[in-house]
């Protein structure tokens, strides 16, 4: 993701409350959960992972430790997933897995949220 873009992100998102925000990475972590699975560009899953760090990098610090702790095991483990993406969205199997990771990290994202 390029700077101005980053910025521009952390900015609408930081106006957000934190309940907002947990949901918003919920959302996004959803949405990874879906294009893993189904789509054909594999630039736009990793757009979404690039997303979802931005999003953990500016809510981890205003959560509870226990919280903030999860989303940063998130964020490495969606930083690894990042970095083996282009080899890995060759594969219907590693495809399915990061869907299944990312749904179940959204519903904790929701859970985190308190919003339902």
């Amino acid at each position: 993701m390029d700077k101005d873009r980053s910025e521009k992100l952390r900015e609408r998102f930081l106006r957000d409350l934190l309940p907002r925000r947990l949901g918003g990475l919920a959302a996004t972590l959803g949405r990874i959960s879906s294009s893993a699975r189904n789509s054909t560009n594999p630039n736009h899953v990793d757009n979404l992972l690039d997303e979802a760090k931005h999003f953990i990098e500016c809510t981890a610090a205003e959560t509870i430790p226990e919280t903030a702790a999860e989303l940063v095991q998130m964020q490495t483990m969606i930083t690894l997933w990042q970095r083996a993406w282009t080899e890995a969205s060759q594969s219907p199997q590693q495809r399915l897995l990061l869907s299944v990771q990312a749904k179940d990290w959204s519903d904790k994202a929701v859970d985190f949220s308190g919003l339902v």
